[in-house]
């Protein structure tokens, strides 16, 4: 499998947990140790012997002996193992996930451990489906099949060069003993499997964006920078960390459940829904977070939309509107940068405007002198001085109002959903990968060019003829001046 290429796809990026995967790599030595290690022996497999194989319950026992935690805890952790391709199964291949009974397993190469960082290219794949494709004469999963014409539309033009490769490497596959074969075979759709997994299936190999600075080479500049911040005192920094965590404990997803249940593992969306952007009724846990700072009531759409009620009341709904109108110009088109910035200085700002705030006398002078030249940032000044002022008097006034006080007593508490293993299991079974908004893109594009090229011609002429023949006739000019002698 020819998988070496200086290039990187989307499916190689930089891999911000690289420092936890060294720490799995160690924990997987340890697994291969041959006194202390898991217990590894010839298993048969139907009518081939295969050696060095290990047990599920095996790997569970073992990683819940080394550390100490129940069996629930170390299946979990042998699945992600599973997951990053560490050791990989050989008979299941869609669920890749540890069984606590005697399914058969065996480590992973070394070479194709998730931190070599080997590009995983879409020629390689596609030299493994057509390999796959001469085995199985034909006969390819689903999504395998979808995948495999998607490849040969695509690369059409050294198609031939992929056949012959496929098929190089399936005669020299059918050299190799047949324990060495199947072993092979197995290990090479587990690495598949991980780097372009069929639908249903979470990928463990997904890290989002790309990222273009890799903080683990970067350790001096970040200690220059360090040494050249003023100094804080230890007690005072200790204390504010100790505050902050004291505050947001029971609002960390990784230290207290989601109430009702995690989207990500029941494959319910209660929890999405009820936390959506604008809802009539928000939870306690987000009424709550509304009064740790006033940062965080503006950053919820739907304190912000509790905070502009109650500002209605008081008659100073003009602050909020302006600080909205700021955020909209900073991080608006720039196209419509300078009608923008005009727009809230005749609205808010000008003598005489409908929605006048009042700033002092320097901040107004900063303001009008930066609009001579409009940019995304004219307005900062007078913004922060908008946004202290609601901060320090009406945010104080807003935690005490009946508003405030009503929204806390119908927020909803919602109660905790129990799931079977067997119900879990069925909601993995049904959950598909979202597609990349480049696919969308794509497919939104082929439809377009669908419907235009159904279009009939003569039907549109025909109407066009029509519209002529209805319309009015255009009026006549006035007569020319007779030229003067």
């Amino acid at each position: 499998m020819t998988i070496r290429n200086p290039l990187r796809d989307h499916g190689q990026r930089y891999r911000p947990r690289i420092a936890c995967l060294k720490k799995v790599e160690k924990v997987l030595l340890e697994m291969q140790d041959l006194k202390t290690g898991v217990k590894s022996q010839p298993q048969r497999l139907v009518i081939t012997t295969i050696p060095h194989a290990i047990t599920g319950e095996d790997i569970i026992s073992w990683l819940a002996d080394r550390f100490q935690v129940d069996t629930q805890e170390a299946r979990s952790f042998g699945s992600m193992l599973v997951a990053l391709g560490y050791i990989y199964p050989l008979q299941d291949h869609k669920r890749l996930v540890i069984k606590p009974d005697a399914s058969l397993y065996r480590f992973q190469t070394p070479y194709f451990w998730p931190t070599q960082q080997w590009p995983v290219e879409d020629t390689d794949y596609a030299i493994y489906l057509a390999k796959r494709n001469i085995r199985k004469k034909g006969i390819l999963e689903l999504h395998e099949q979808e995948h495999y014409n998607r490849l040969h539309k695509w690369m059409n033009h050294k198609w031939d060069f992929i056949v012959m490769q496929a098929k190089e490497q399936y005669r020299a596959a059918k050299e190799r003993k047949k324990p060495d074969r199947v072993v092979f075979d197995c290990q090479e759709r587990a690495y598949w499997v991980v780097h372009r997994p069929p639908p249903g299936t979470v990928s463990a190999m997904d890290y989002g964006l790309d990222r273009l600075i890799d903080p683990n080479a970067d350790e001096m500049i970040f200690t220059q920078q360090s040494i050249m911040r003023p100094r804080v005192k230890s007690s005072v920094s200790i204390g504010a960390l100790v505050k902050y965590c004291a505050t947001y404990n029971s609002h960390d997803p990784f230290l207290s459940k989601c109430l009702p249940s995690n989207p990500w593992l029941t494959d319910d969306v209660t929890y999405w829904t009820l936390n959506m952007p604008y809802v009539e009724m928000p939870t306690k846990m987000r009424v709550e977070r509304w009064t740790f700072s006033f940062a965080e009531l503006l950053s919820d759409p739907r304190g912000r939309n509790d905070f502009r009620l109650f500002l209605k009341k008081e008659f100073s709904g003009e602050n909020l509107a302006f600080w909205e109108s700021c955020e909209d110009l900073k991080w608006g088109e720039a196209a419509t940068m300078s009608e923008k910035a005009e727009h809230i200085y005749k609205t808010f700002l000008a003598r005489g405007a409908p929605r006048w705030i009042n700033i002092d006398g320097k901040t107004m002078e900063i303001t009008v002198k930066g609009l001579k030249h409009p940019h995304r940032y004219v307005l900062d000044a007078a913004q922060t001085h908008i946004y202290m002022l609601m901060k320090k008097d009406s945010y104080g006034r807003y935690q005490k109002s009946p508003v405030f006080k009503e929204t806390v007593k119908k927020a909803i508490c919602p109660e905790e959903h129990h799931f079977t293993d067997a119900q879990l299991e069925q909601n993995a079974k049904k959950r598909r990968p979202s597609l990349s908004p480049i696919i969308l893109r794509q497919m939104e594009q082929e439809q377009r060019a669908k419907m235009a090229a159904t279009v009939d011609i003569t039907q549109v002429m025909s109407k066009l003829s029509k519209q002529r023949k209805e319309a009015p006739p255009p009026p006549c000019p006035p007569p020319c001046p007779p030229p003067k002698k």
